[in-house]
């Protein structure tokens, strides 16, 4: 957290304005803004407008416009952001660590870092929401969900959640969901989970109104009706006890087990599955994913079937096309925020998908195999090490272990332990005054063991070696009861890719089936997908970011302290707040965190009965689901035929709950594509009446260095740095959503159980690291150096000028729903489609399904207004493509003509046959009334390059009523 400077801040007078005569010869502005100086002037006349200036001035409010620039430091180039990067990268000390707790050094297969991690074709795909040119990554997260549900041994799992912790806190939620008993409001947590996943849970439930009760599995008597309970399998001090016996008096009592357990420990152990736990969650971090300092990973959630539509988060289940053959989609959408609002399920709309990609491709390279040796591996070395300190006169216990291994020492020798582990460069853990705890993983090495001995035997050399401990034999035999009998991994997909060639050949095989950024503009409206430039990107794989834990302690990690106070700076003078936090590590965590701030701040001035969060229609899903998880009431609140808010019906909602109001949510400028000129009175009203204003930062793009929330009335609002700060998209994550907070919240900003953050009276974790997903920081922090003040004012300017330019050029062909009251759009604008539903029966999904045979991505469909299409186009893509996407919309538009006018019929056209295939336009048989040229080449552009649609359209509905949500059996393809 920090506070807004009043004046240049020290990284400002640390970078000195060069003579004209050096100035850089490439400024990265010009890389990231598309359109030249010529293509602006041209997008200028066709608007009639003189300048950018006078543009921006028919568009954005003069009440709310900024008086002054950005007070950022001067831009950088891309060399000499790297440089700067790499210094306060040096000073993170990557030492030893030994701490586990979740987190745990990884070794990342290099034929996936190179061609996954770091592979714009991967990580830059938006959400499969158009499954038809999401192949690829579909199969790549059915891949993720078949290697969850086998290793837990549950029935279904989802396509991944944020971390450990919050996969814990969904997994209480569903076990009240489907509690029989809707009394049971008391979620019991073993004190043997791991610290944070303790915290988040306590967090969550405080907002919710449940009871947490942390205790001893052991002697935990379900005394008041229990919903659920979460037991963990290994526990946090490594030590394995079989959950049966808790799972059969929990079931007696009709409560939920929620097992949180290690994957790759669960390749030795019998899986929690057939043990009876009803739910399984946990983080695939180990599997080929840094740590980062926290994040990003792959959290899970696996359940039984019949628990599938409480689950939260994404599935991606199998269908199939027009053609018959398998297609994979994501399944049963009703449960999705933008649907079912307040009555969601959860509030995540963010998965980790770049992360499970890359896990559920770590477990195709090894194949269960592979797995098995890691996993023997790993316990080898700690039943080494366990060996060695007793040896050595220390007590290790009697129970089982996987790759933790408790040490009692007591006091005076822990001290010297840790003084000897600090001379070596080793991070331990301390467990209490006496006793200490070494975790282990993949990277372990023989001399990693001697080395630790050592500092156990106070920094001498003992007088034995490794290799005569490893003449005892590796681990003892795990007991008969907890061993693992059943196969995991047996798909072929997990036995077929094990020689480099074949799964280099594989992972570009999904690549060629999914449209990304490499491809081609990704038009969507409220998701703002610009560019993820290379050098934004290059440092996530730099040790001095990705191997660091994030609990190690603080002396080793001011490269990434320095980073973040930078960073909340700059964020905290772009949107005019006091203060920043960088823990929500989704969108969706950034509205949940900023309720909870407001929540808090209320409950401090002994009005903790304010509860109703007045909501517009037009905003975004994940608000009211939001709301609900925060413990508050929605109250809906009319929008008028222009798409503003209603005045007069906030005035009205806002009296009518004068003594219970907590908050107003509003995105800005509105999700209608609207800057609201009303925006001062609308805060002026929810602050008359006692409540605070939460703006969703969804819309940041339109605002940068023009106008700043905390000036003109917002008290709270979250950032998407996965849109306006250039993090990717990553194939539906990962995100970041940090939020910004008036003076008056500050003390309230998310803290934690294991650093330093935060306010002084800080709400709980939201994420299970204290930083949310750190390592990805790096990635605006690059953005904001190389674009500075002038840079990022500019970049907001041109996206407004790209989504005006491309209104005016469609608004004859058709109607732009919404403009301000000079007749502009923001930064995104509404086409609306729903008169042609009328006339030939084609909707906008078809539109969408069109815009595949023409090499486009469609723009949002139906949000926030059913039958329409959403469109920003970004400033990162230039006049050209602009112009591209709408000749294929004005091409679409005439092809529907055709059919209005009889020409083709309204049950066999271009449009409603969309998307073409291959082998569909090379049957031998072609018995349309269109020909096979205008299915697949219908604009001269996809005669230089053809994205082909790998599959037809996708039938939704059979999918959900034949759901499988695993790998199809290879012969499903034949």
């Amino acid at each position: 957290m920090t506070q807004t400077a009043s004046h240049r801040t020290s990284e400002n007078s640390a970078t000195p304005v060069a003579p004209p005569l050096l100035a850089s010869s490439d400024p990265f502005v010009e890389r990231h803004v598309a359109p030249s100086p010529e293509e602006v002037k041209a997008m200028l006349a066709t608007l009639g407008v003189a300048s950018l200036d006078a543009l921006i001035d028919e568009t954005v409010p003069a009440s709310i416009r900024m008086k002054r620039g950005l007070d950022l430091p001067a831009a950088r180039t891309e060399h000499e952001a790297l440089l700067d990067l790499q210094r306060l990268a040096s000073s993170n000390r990557v030492w030893r660590s030994y701490l586990g707790m979740g987190y745990h050094d990884t070794l990342v297969p290099p034929v996936i870092q190179r061609n996954v991690l770091e592979n714009p074709g991967w990580y830059t795909q938006y959400t499969p929401y158009q499954a038809e040119i999401s192949q690829g990554r579909l199969e790549a997260m059915l891949n993720f969900q078949t290697m969850v549900c086998d290793l837990t041994g549950m029935q279904i799992s989802n396509a991944s959640l944020l971390d450990e912790g919050t996969a814990a806190a969904e997994a209480m939620h569903l076990c009240f969901a489907v509690a029989t008993d809707a009394q049971a409001k008391t979620f019991f947590v073993s004190k043997d989970c791991h610290p944070q996943t303790i915290a988040v849970v306590r967090t969550r439930a405080h907002a919710s109104g449940a009871r947490v009760v942390v205790g001893d599995p052991t002697t935990y008597a379900f005394e008041r009706p229990t919903a659920g309970a979460l037991i963990p399998y290994p526990a946090t001090d490594g030590t394995i006890t079989d959950p049966r016996a808790f799972i059969e008096r929990a079931r007696a009592n009709d409560c939920r087990v929620v097992v949180v357990s290690d994957p790759l420990a669960l390749a030795l152990l019998t899986p929690p599955g057939e043990m009876g736990a009803d739910v399984v969650v946990g983080t695939t971090q180990r599997f080929g994913v840094p740590m980062g300092f926290g994040g990003p990973h792959a959290g899970f959630l696996a359940t039984k079937d019949e628990h599938k539509r409480q689950m939260p988060g994404r599935l991606v289940g199998v269908s199939k096309d027009a053609e018959g053959r398998p297609a994979m989609r994501l399944a049963l959408g009703t449960r999705e925020q933008h649907i079912r609002r307040e009555r969601a399920t959860s509030n995540i709309c963010t998965a980790q998908v770049l992360l499970a990609v890359m896990a559920g491709m770590y477990a195709v390279w090894h194949g269960p195999d592979g797995i098995r040796r890691i996993a023997q591996r790993v316990r080898d070395a700690a039943a080494l090490f366990a060996r060695g300190v007793r040896r050595l006169g220390l007590t290790t216990g009697d129970a089982p272990v996987f790759d933790t291994v408790r040490v009692d020492t007591g006091v005076d020798a822990r001290k010297r332990i840790l003084r000897a582990a600090a001379a070596q460069k080793m991070n331990l853990r301390t467990l209490g005054r006496d006793a200490l705890a070494v975790s282990f993983d993949e990277t372990t090495t023989a001399q990693d063991l001697t080395d630790l001995l050592a500092v156990f035997n106070g920094g001498e050399a003992p007088p034995f070696t490794v290799d005569d401990l490893a003449k005892e034999g590796g681990a003892p035999a795990l007991p008969a009861s907890l061993a693992r009998k059943s196969p995991f991994l047996t798909h072929p997909v997990f036995h077929e890719h094990h020689a480099e060639h074949e799964m280099l050949r594989y992972l570009k095989r999904l690549e060629a089936k999914d449209l990304s950024l490499t491809t081609s503009m990704i038009p969507l409206g409220s998701c703002t997908m610009k560019l993820n430039a290379s050098a934004e990107m290059l440092p996530l794989t730099w040790a001095g970011w990705g191997r660091m834990h994030p609990f190690a302690p603080a002396a080793q990690s001011k490269g990434y302290a320095e980073l973040f106070a930078q960073l909340e700076r700059w964020l905290a003078e772009i949107t005019g707040f006091h203060a920043v936090s960088l823990q929500p590590n989704a969108g969706s965590q950034g509205e949940y965190a900023g309720l909870l701030v407001i929540r808090a701040y209320h409950e401090s001035r002994k009005q903790g009965h304010r509860n109703v969060c007045l909501i517009p229609q037009s905003a975004h899903g994940t608000n009211p689901a939001s709301a609900v998880m925060a413990g508050m009431k929605v109250v809906v609140v009319a929008c008028d035929a222009q798409g503003n808010v209603d005045l007069a019906d906030l005035k009205k909602k806002a009296e009518e709950h004068r003594e219970d109001l907590s908050s107003l949510m509003i995105t800005y400028p509105s999700t209608h594509g609207v800057f609201e000129a009303s925006i001062r009175e609308i805060c002026e009203v929810v602050h008359g009446h006692g409540g605070q204003v939460y703006m969703d930062g969804a819309n940041m793009n339109a605002q940068v260095g023009l106008c700043r929330p905390g000036d003109f009335g917002p008290d709270v609002c979250h950032l998407n740095l996965h849109k306006t700060f250039c993090i990717p998209h990553g194939g539906g994550g990962p995100g970041m959503g940090p939020i910004g907070v008036a003076e008056h919240l500050a003390p309230f900003l998310p803290g934690h159980p294991l650093a330093r953050t935060g306010g002084a009276k800080a709400i709980g974790p939201i994420a299970a690291a204290p930083w949310g997903s750190a390592s990805i920081l790096t990635i605006p922090w690059v953005y904001l150096a190389m674009m500075g003040p002038d840079g990022l004012a500019h970049a907001t300017k041109v996206a407004i000028l790209n989504a005006n330019y491309m209104a005016k050029r469609l608004e004859s062909h058709y109607p732009v729903l919404y403009k301000g009251s000079h007749g502009r759009v923001a930064h995104e604008f509404i086409l609306d489609l729903r008169p042609l539903k009328d006339a030939t029966g084609i909707e906008a999904i078809d539109v969408a399904k069109r815009l595949m045979d023409y090499g486009f991505h469609a723009p949002t469909v139906s949000f926030p207004v059913a039958g329409t299409l959403m469109i920003e186009p970004t400033e990162s893509e230039s006049q050209g493509e602009l112009d591209r996407l709408c000749d294929a919309l004005i091409a679409i538009r005439g092809e529907i003509r055709d059919v209005a006018e009889g020409r083709v019929p309204k049950d066999d056209n271009p449009v409603r046959n969309a998307p073409h295939t291959a082998s569909m336009v090379t049957a031998s048989e072609w018995k349309h009334a269109y020909s096979r040229e205008t299915a697949a080449f219908p604009a001269p552009w996809t005669r230089q390059h053809k994205f082909w649609p790998p599959v037809a359209r996708i039938d939704d509905v059979y999918g959900d009523r034949n759901l499988m949500c695993l790998c199809p059996p290879p012969d499903a393809y034949a």
